[in-house]
């Protein structure tokens, strides 16, 4: 397995993460941003759960405390789209660093190529009479 782990790692064309590092940190801060200016958790809906009979009427405090519910589903459903707005532009980030790290790789495989024939030319320069 450690084979399989070092192969993969030889692969990756680190120059083209690092060059990609600060997009992803931007995603990150995206992230981070979003997470961070979550509303604090909402207060405890106003006297649902007190059973007292001179708290009002039942009906009223069950509508508010629908009301409460709605507002938070509002909350948790624009966090939502903001998430998945921000997971989509990792995606799309994710997809532009695999399409440059193949070319690289390619590009790194002939160059390979020429360096090695330009080492057998010049080795063969040096070592014929």
């Amino acid at each position: 397995m450690a084979i399989g782990w070092m192969t993969i790692l030889k692969t990756v064309p680190w120059v083209d993460v690092i060059r990609s590092a600060p997009v992803i940190a931007d995603g990150a801060r995206k992230l981070w941003n979003n997470v961070g200016k979550k509303t604090p958790e909402p207060p405890p809906p106003r006297d649902v759960y007190v059973h007292d009979q001179d708290s009002g009427d039942p009906q009223a405090r069950l509508q508010a405390r629908l009301a409460d519910m709605e507002d938070t589903a509002r909350a948790l459903h624009r966090q939502v789209l903001a998430s998945t707005e921000l997971i989509k532009d990792l995606a799309d980030q994710n997809t532009v660093l695999i399409r440059r790290v193949e070319a690289h790789r390619v590009r790194l495989l002939w160059l390979s190529v020429v360096v090695a024939v330009l080492a057998l030319a010049v080795l063969w320069q040096f070592l014929a009479p």
